[in-house]
């Protein structure tokens, strides 16, 4: 066990390994995972353009290398796990057969509690239409592990449907209250110390003593339909907790274009699902890990639950945007209420970031320095020359709105950003015509440096009214963001 003090309620970006590392040993109550396929070691989430990658063209080697990529970080992962603690590893048809195999190998073939099939989609998606040589994939699949046999499970249930009730709540007593009829036969007989005795002149071995059994009759809850038949129990539908959820999840459903919650990233899974997973294999105060937590769902069920929770992901913008989510959903306050650790610190980390994550870090932090919502263009190739949108405060409930988080209103301010050293004068010329192509007067541009030429024309147009363009440099970014914390 290493010396490093479990702290929750906090989002570290990076590569999850090292953080899993750093954790105590059998200090987690409840890790899921939902893990992007992609055969690059070094891959990242992409937002946008470029979607997640799973797909990988029917070579082995490449499931080969995932399963390499992910054994060590589900080892870390069975070691943090308490030994009443529970592990779902969320993946789909492309490597779950291999995921099965060394989820096997790392916990023990015993301790494989079920495989979850979640139902998420009706509609046909993608290239399995009509004319396809294939059945539509429409499920994935989530693996269930324990620790051990001594672990944290509290039964789920849904709601009765009506054809449900119909066909066992079918008796009704006079006030109107529904029941059905349950055995009270004790199952095994003598050999699980059920007693033997006679109820309305049926002998049988019962699952209640004979005290029991008399109080219920006289209570009227023992019912024998007519003379000879086995008596049975009432079971009224209050007392009923519902039906009881098993291993096909086909009442959530996947996350619609238009639905609320949706902010736009790939593979955003529904609150309710996490929801589920979050009640049946944990109790609040608990901890929660997600090492992969993208968008942050699993966080914003936990805190929904009153758990403790610990996220993880690559992406400096899936953390920016799980800090944005937190925020917005419960008021949640970057260092008072909750932390994100290890983001770009210096120009350096900058300079080596993908250029769609240092795009998004620009816009973010502008529209943090700014006091404007900072979005950036989920649009990264065809986007004319801007990477983003800084929309004024008095737009920020209305944006809240929108059905997705990258979403548009009318007012805002077109953002550039340039991965670059020195942005020079034709950078600054595309740039305004990228504004007034957009309708606009104002726009904001970043990036490392500018050249003189480009200041010049930049105090050019200010002077002449036509646009203003506010440059930004990535060093003034980073202080406001040291300023911030």
């Amino acid at each position: 066990m290493t010396s490093y003090q479990l702290k929750t309620q906090t989002i570290y970006c990076g590569d999850n390994i090292k953080m899993l590392k750093d954790l105590p040993d059998e200090s987690i109550d409840l890790c899921y995972i939902d893990p992007p396929f992609n055969s690059n070691r070094n891959y990242e989430v992409f937002w946008g353009d470029v979607q997640e990658k799973r797909a990988f063209n029917d070579r082995f080697g490449d499931a080969q290398e995932y399963i390499n990529y992910m054994r060590p970080r589900v080892s870390e992962i069975y070691r943090v796990l308490k030994k009443t603690g529970s592990f779902y590893y969320h993946c789909d048809w492309h490597a779950s057969h291999y995921v099965k195999i060394m989820l096997d190998e790392i916990f023990g073939f015993n301790y494989f509690r079920n495989e979850i099939i979640w139902k998420r989609a009706n509609t046909v998606k993608g290239n399995f239409g009509q004319g396809s040589k294939l059945w539509s994939p429409n499920i994935d699949n989530i693996f269930f592990y324990t620790k051990t046999t001594d672990y944290t499970f509290n039964p789920m249930f849904k709601e009765y449907t009506s054809e449900y009730l119909d066909n066992f709540y079918k008796y009704k007593e006079s006030d109107g209250r529904r029941y059905r009829l349950i055995s009270m036969i004790g199952p095994g007989g003598s050999s699980k110390g059920n007693p033997f005795y006679e109820v309305l002149g049926v002998s049988k071995y019962w699952r209640y003593s004979k005290e029991k059994m008399n109080k219920l009759i006289e209570d009227g809850l023992v019912v024998q339909t007519k003379p000879g038949t086995v008596p049975q129990r009432k079971l009224y539908l209050e007392d009923g907790k519902g039906v009881s959820i098993q291993t096909l999840w086909d009442d959530i459903e996947s996350l619609s274009p238009s639905a609320k919650e949706r902010l736009g990233y790939p593979t955003q899974k529904p609150i309710a699902l996490m929801e589920r997973i979050i009640n049946a294999s944990s109790n609040k105060g608990d901890v929660v890990l997600d090492a992969f937590c993208g968008c942050g769902t699993t966080l914003v069920a936990a805190q929904r639950l009153n758990r403790k929770w610990i996220g993880v992901d690559i992406s400096p913008t899936a953390c920016r945007v799980m800090g944005q989510r937190l925020y917005e959903l419960y008021k949640l306050r970057e260092g008072t209420d909750f932390w994100v650790d290890d983001l770009p610190k210096t120009e350096e980390d900058l300079r080596i970031l993908p250029h769609f994550e240092f795009q998004n870090w620009a816009v973010i932090a502008l529209g943090q320095l700014t006091n404007m919502s900072g979005i950036p263009n989920k649009i990264k190739s065809g986007d004319f020359g801007i990477d983003g949108k800084l929309y004024p405060v008095e737009l920020e409930k209305k944006k809240k709105e929108e059905k997705d988080l990258f979403g548009d209103t009318d007012k805002y301010y077109p953002v550039q950003v340039k991965q670059m050293d020195k942005v020079g004068r034709p950078d600054i010329d595309s740039f305004q015509t990228a504004i007034r192509r957009d309708g606009r007067i104002k726009g904001y541009f970043v990036s490392f440096d500018f050249t003189k030429d480009a200041m010049t024309e930049i105090r050019r147009l200010d002077k002449d009214g036509e646009i203003e363009i506010v440059p930004i440099t990535v060093a003034s970014l980073l202080r406001a963001e040291q300023y911030k914390h």
